[in-house]
């Protein structure tokens, strides 16, 4: 059928006159009907839904948390982390990021304050079709609205939608369940630049995920020094981009951090073999078989990253003496 909404937003809107979440839906249907461009992602959606995105889709086990007091970005983590069993309460995430100054929380303690729950936080891309097809994956996505009041930004989380009204559903402030029009939310969204994200567990992938992108939000995560999230997150990175190098020296160094030399040593010769000229993969490889005692066989492949030269070459030359002296002590003992 199409999205209709947009094209009976302004007659609706006419019919049903009323404030919902701060915007005039009156005033403000009016100028939508007339002016696509005001809403050019809505518009591009009344052609059709992508190939296997549903028409309806609604996650009714996500749980809700009133706002309180300017408090919606505590609420709406606490909303998308509960999702996945995090069992956290927005009162406990308040000092993660609420800045009482600012009477609000800023995107990147947004972003922040997953990782130290073990959590993989990412930033959407800014399409409209990447929130949907996050939402019926069964990823509840926080969005970044400005409601054009006074201190109108708004964080609120999208649990569904249906295609057919043209409805996005959200946990939102004080509703539990908001319906809110594809182009009332777009125009109170595109304001934030089409600002959303996912927080999901270590296991997970979001489904619209880069892969350089993606590596870098478990970086990021690996980087509060949570080695064994880090490890499922680079594990289960490798199952969908089996070939990336970066990712199979993140889990090396995940493992190595752990104690887990062995399961280190195994990933890295599997990556010397897809990048036999790697300075980082022949280096840690070097440093790990080393740790393990096995000097002699270590120090080959400490060469060989000296040989290949580049920007980590003195990280390899220190590696291969190092190396050189243990085997040395133990030549003269």
């Amino acid at each position: 059928m199409g999205l209709e909404a947009l094209a009976l937003l302004g007659r609706k809107a006419i019919e049903n006159a009323r404030f919902t979440a701060g915007v005039f839906f009156c005033v403000l249907a009016a100028a939508l009907s007339g002016c696509a461009s005001l809403v050019p992602q809505t518009a591009e959606l009344r052609e059709g839904l992508p190939d296997g995105l549903p028409r309806q889709v609604e996650l009714k086990n996500v749980p809700f948390y009133p706002q309180l007091d300017y408090q919606c970005g505590p609420a709406a983590l606490a909303t998308a982390l509960d999702a996945f069993g995090a069992n956290l309460t927005p009162e406990q995430l308040v000092p993660e990021v609420y800045l009482p100054e600012r009477k609000g929380s800023l995107q990147v303690e947004m972003l922040a304050a997953p990782r130290r729950h073990g959590m993989v936080s990412y930033l959407l891309a800014p399409r409209f079709v990447d929130l949907l097809r996050e939402v019926a994956a069964g990823n509840p996505v926080i969005v970044l609205q400005n409601l054009g009041l006074s201190d109108g930004w708004h964080y609120a989380v999208a649990v569904g939608y249906d295609y057919d009204t043209g409805d996005l559903l959200m946990r939102s402030g004080v509703t539990e369940r908001e319906q809110l029009n594809f182009a009332v939310h777009e125009f109170v969204w595109a304001r934030s630049g089409y600002w959303a994200m996912v927080a999901l567990p270590p296991d997970r992938i979001p489904v619209t995920a880069d892969e350089n992108r993606w590596l870098a939000a478990i970086a990021a995560l690996e980087r509060t020094g949570d080695a064994r999230n880090a490890r499922t997150a680079y594990a289960t990175f490798l199952e969908r981009w089996p070939q990336n190098v970066n990712a199979a020296v993140g889990l090396a160094n995940a493992y190595h951090r752990l104690g887990e030399l062995p399961q280190a040593e195994k990933v890295l010769r599997a990556a010397a073999q897809r990048a036999p000229d790697s300075v980082v993969v022949l280096n840690n490889l070097a440093q790990t078989l080393s740790d393990q005692g096995r000097d002699a066989e270590a120090l080959p492949f400490a060469e060989r990253a000296v040989a290949a030269g580049g920007p980590f070459s003195d990280a390899a030359r220190e590696t291969r003496s190092a190396i050189q002296q243990r085997l040395s002590g133990k030549a003269r003992n």
